[in-house]
């Protein structure tokens, strides 16, 4: 863990006023559970307050930017732009995680690189910069990230296939590809049931079934996908 917060305001561009606020944010709850008397609370008010910040913020630049889009269009962009694992890539570009406040249970076990650590993270951080900023500066703050992750996915479509979205993370993130195992076929001929495990480094992340192989891979990438966002 990294306790000089300089590098941290460089890597997002902001120089915290009450530095307190920044070093709050990074406060996990595992943390407090093994130093009790610290002096700062964990980033879970924070985080709560951070939500409603990107909600909104991310909200009205879609609305804003895309007068052409319908509701549903703009509120499934919003959810992928705000989703856990968009977020998490969001805090691994500044390095947060490394300047988490982790139990070192917490640390060993590699949570400075989980999803949902790192996305509670950068919520909590919206806000720390809120609180001490101001929402001008938070505006600025999101939409520098926001901006070109909402281009790229205009572009690509928001309705890419399961397989295709599961291996682009993989690939991105750990640098191999999902492997599909057929595991269970049963019924007759004409209307055989498929059972399909998806494994990344040979851990189980998902399971479908189909009436056809294509079919149960797509639901096993959807659950693997499901199962990414919950870490």
């Amino acid at each position: 863990m990294s306790t000089d917060l300089n590098g941290l305001q460089e890597a997002i561009g902001i120089q915290f006023s009450n530095d307190t606020l920044l070093r709050q944010a990074l406060v996990h709850r595992s943390f407090l559970n093994e130093n009790p008397d610290f002096e700062l609370p964990s980033n879970e008010r924070l985080e709560f307050l951070g939500d409603a910040l990107l909600d909104f913020i991310v909200g009205e630049y879609l609305y804003e930017q895309h007068p052409e889009m319908d509701e549903g269009k703009l509120t499934s962009l919003r959810a992928a732009l705000i989703k856990a694992s968009t977020l998490a890539r969001f805090a691994r570009s500044m390095d947060l995680g490394q300047y988490v406040y982790l139990s070192h249970g917490e640390d060993e076990r590699g949570g400075r690189g989980r999803v949902g650590l790192l996305s509670d993270a950068f919520e909590a951080l919206v806000a720390a910069i809120y609180l001490d900023a101001g929402l001008e500066a938070t505006r600025d703050f999101v939409i520098a990230l926001v901006e070109p992750e909402a281009d790229r996915i205009v572009e690509n479509g928001l309705e890419r296939d399961h397989k295709s979205r599961l291996q682009e993370w993989i690939q991105r993130e750990q640098g191999t590809t999902p492997v599909y195992r057929t595991v269970m076929e049963q019924g007759p001929d004409h209307a055989k049931e498929f059972t399909v495990q998806v494994l990344v480094s040979g851990e189980v992340y998902g399971r479908g079934r189909g009436l056809s192989k294509q079919a149960a891979e797509q639901k096993a990438a959807k659950e693997a996908l499901e199962e990414i966002e919950r870490r």
